[in-house]
């Protein structure tokens, strides 16, 4: 796949996500954080399960035991990054969510080499203060009376920036994005509920009565939308991605803006533009640096 329609997907998948963050928060006059989270992971990894099946059955892959650990890190990175900012949507924000969430890519480059020895493209130095500082202008230059929820969806972006680097690995090395996906999905479903059950007793009733918001949680932000980042994530590098990504934090604004009633301060719009050029300039520049090196090899050939 093309990197610039790798790119498009996963920025697809982050318009999926920043508006997520309006439904989420909307759930949580109704269900518990680890029940809501238990519903939409288990009706998203359904939904997949053909899709991922077939993707398996078609390559005929064999994950070896470390594939499979990993496998294991990452849906344990999923499920405490959903939890974590689920709980923490239930006192703060939706505009604050998306931009505290977006705090996962000044972790995913640090992540990325201690743990993978990947040393991002230089450019990426520039992008990621970019993104970090556009996420702060976009939340209005201070992030204003920090509650208890903010500090949880704080916790939640290291373990985001976890399921990034694991995602973007293990889809490389195995070529079943779709596969692990939906495993991550089902496991975080059914880890949540297992908690859920005994802490929140979840109900029909409290489903029903945001079944509009399961349903875009589900089927968009986990099926959809996950799975354009399982398969983006394969030709995209960990650093590059992470902060395409950020972008999620200007949907959750907007969304929050137009559903919820939040909204962006004049400074947020300097925000939204610093967070869009980071994007296109760690994707544009390594282009046309290989471009331009790749001619200057056949002219002097």
């Amino acid at each position: 796949m093309p990197r610039p329609l790798a790119a498009l997907l996963l920025l697809i998948c982050t318009m999926f996500w920043g508006f997520a963050f309006v439904a989420q928060k909307s759930a949580m006059e109704t269900m518990g954080p680890l029940s809501f989270a238990g519903v939409r992971y288990i009706i998203g990894g359904l939904l997949v399960l053909a899709l991922a099946i077939y993707e398996w059955r078609r390559r005929k892959a064999e994950l070896t035991r470390k594939d499979w650990v990993l496998v294991g890190v990452l849906c344990l990175a999923f499920f405490f990054g959903s939890w974590l900012q689920q709980a923490g949507l239930a006192t703060t924000t939706a505009t604050n969510g998306g931009f505290l969430t977006g705090l996962y890519v000044f972790f995913v480059p640090l992540l990325g080499f201690f743990l993978f020895r990947v040393k991002p493209h230089p450019i990426v130095y520039l992008g990621v203060p970019m993104a970090l500082v556009g996420i702060y202008y976009l939340n209005g230059g201070g992030i204003g009376s920090f509650n208890a929820g903010d500090w949880l969806i704080v916790g939640s972006a290291l373990f985001w920036a976890m399921h990034v680097i694991t995602l973007g690995h293990i889809a490389r090395v195995t070529g079943l994005p779709i596969f692990v996906s939906a495993i991550s999905f089902l496991v975080a479903g059914v880890l949540a509920l297992t908690i859920a059950v005994p802490t929140e007793a979840p109900n029909l009733a409290q489903v029903s009565g945001v079944w509009v918001e399961l349903a875009y949680a589900a089927v968009l932000s986990t099926a959809v939308g996950f799975t354009l980042q399982a398969i983006g994530q394969q030709y995209v590098p960990p650093a590059n991605a992470a902060i395409i990504l950020s972008a999620e934090s200007l949907f959750a604004a907007l969304g929050g803006a137009v559903v919820l009633g939040d909204r962006l301060p004049a400074i947020g719009y300097a925000g939204a533009g610093l967070i869009f050029a980071a994007i296109v300039m760690v994707e544009a520049v390594p282009a046309l640096l290989e471009r331009r090196r790749v001619e200057e090899l056949r002219a002097t050939n």
